[in-house]
């Protein structure tokens, strides 16, 4: 996508990723992203998932097979500038998805690297974080872990401090991906600060913690935000730093959601222009 592409159509995102039928992550957060930044978002579903605020309770994988035919059906008709990559399933998923992206070389990657759940359990075997790590991680434009996620790629004991963070981004960059955003929200603090490791070098992104336990999808709607953003910014550093802008406003008004009874969603559509549109289409229809 030019620059001029930028003023006259909105990007087109692929998410690559599971469902979430709460709506709070996977590839449901991913469109509520993709649209609220203005960009047209495109599904292909790696699993289904049965969950709510309070937890999952059974996933079934889509096969590889139907997984590749999904991707491969939107690029023989669809010019995609970024495309987000998030839970994929096991190994031979990863794998075709790894050939897909080779085969078709979308202008941006952004993966997030599903693999830790919240509880700290690991959600992945081995085999499937070998192949993300030799075979998604070197074509990503830019790859989003967590501290226990950027472990699992390493095989290493989690960063605990700022200090370890930078180092660990060093060892992230030597897997071969372009840039990297290393979240460091399990430090805990009052702050909530991130690395990004991009061309220019590494530099630290700040930010307040947010007090609410409404965080449901928070690595989705980052990676979803930079991949929408990436194809319009002047620099994936600019991307990365609304994205991270973007996530926070999300997150400070998540309260005001009031769905579900356990870690509710984020905000998608916290911006008044939404709620703006909304009462202006109901006016007009009363008319």
């Amino acid at each position: 996508m030019t620059a001029d592409d930028a003023g006259v159509r909105s990007p087109r995102v692929l998410s690559v990723a599971g469902s979430d039928p709460s709506g709070g992550a996977g590839i449901q957060a991913d469109l509520k992203t993709f649209g609220a930044l203005g960009a047209y978002g495109m599904a292909a579903v790696t699993a289904l998932t049965a969950q709510n605020t309070r937890g999952v309770t059974g996933v079934s994988a889509v096969d590889a097979d139907f997984v590749t035919a999904q991707i491969d059906a939107v690029f023989a008709d669809i010019n995609v500038d970024a495309v987000k990559l998030g839970m994929l399933g096991g190994p031979e998923s990863v794998h075709r998805v790894a050939d897909c992206l080779r085969r078709h070389a979308p202008p941006f990657v952004v993966l997030d690297p599903v693999m830790v759940a919240q509880s700290g359990d690991r959600l992945v075997e081995e085999r499937t974080v070998e192949r993300m790590r030799d075979e998604l991680v070197p074509l990503a434009t830019l790859i989003t872990p967590n501290l226990p996620e950027a472990a699992v790629l390493l095989n290493e004991e989690v960063a605990r401090t700022t200090a370890e963070m930078e180092a660990v981004a060093d060892r992230l960059a030597g897997l071969g991906c372009s840039a990297i955003l290393l979240k460091g929200g399990h430090l805990g603090g009052e702050r909530s600060p991130d690395l990004f490791c991009g061309p220019g070098g590494a530099i630290w992104l700040d930010g307040p913690r947010i007090d609410t336990a409404n965080t449901h999808g928070t690595g989705c709607t980052l990676a979803s935000a930079a991949a929408a953003l990436a194809p319009v910014a002047t620099s994936l550093e600019v991307a990365v730093r609304a994205a991270k802008r973007y996530l926070g406003e999300c997150i400070a008004h998540a309260d005001a959601l009031g769905v579900g009874g356990g870690n509710g969603p984020v905000h998608h559509f916290h911006d008044p222009a939404v709620r703006a549109l909304r009462q202006r289409l109901l006016r007009a229809s009363r008319a």
